[in-house]
């Protein structure tokens, strides 16, 4: 089964850590993709760029609208994103857990909806 783990943190974290500390903080990272692809969970992983490059796209009665964000009101930002495919969400939840940002922010797991065409 399909699961995503949404990764938040606040991104003030970063601009506090020594560039060896990020550094590790980032080979961390690519090290837990890399053992993930290795056992055949992991489907893709990728950071995001802040929020403030980020649109926020709305279709009403037919018109396109954009506006820049989104704006948020809590400290911790959606970062990235690893999709994973493991047996249930136990699995899932053991997975986050071991996501290097999870011990500066919070996974959100959420498994993947399976949508089927519906004849009209």
């Amino acid at each position: 089964m399909k699961y995503l783990c949404l990764v938040y943190f606040d991104p003030a974290l970063l601009t506090t850590m020594s560039a060896g500390e990020r550094a590790k903080l980032d080979n961390d990272s690519m090290d837990y993709d890399e053992a993930l692809a290795a056992r055949g969970q992991l489907i893709v992983a990728e950071a995001l760029q802040p929020p403030k490059s980020a649109k926020v796209v709305q279709t009403r009665g037919g018109k396109l609208s954009q506006t820049d964000g989104p704006f948020v009101e809590t400290k911790e930002q959606l970062g990235g994103f690893i999709l994973v495919d493991v047996p249930d969400l136990n699995a899932a939840i053991q997975v986050a857990a071991r996501i290097p940002l999870a011990k500066y922010g919070s996974i959100e797991v959420r498994p993947i909806a399976k949508v089927e065409r519906i004849a009209p």
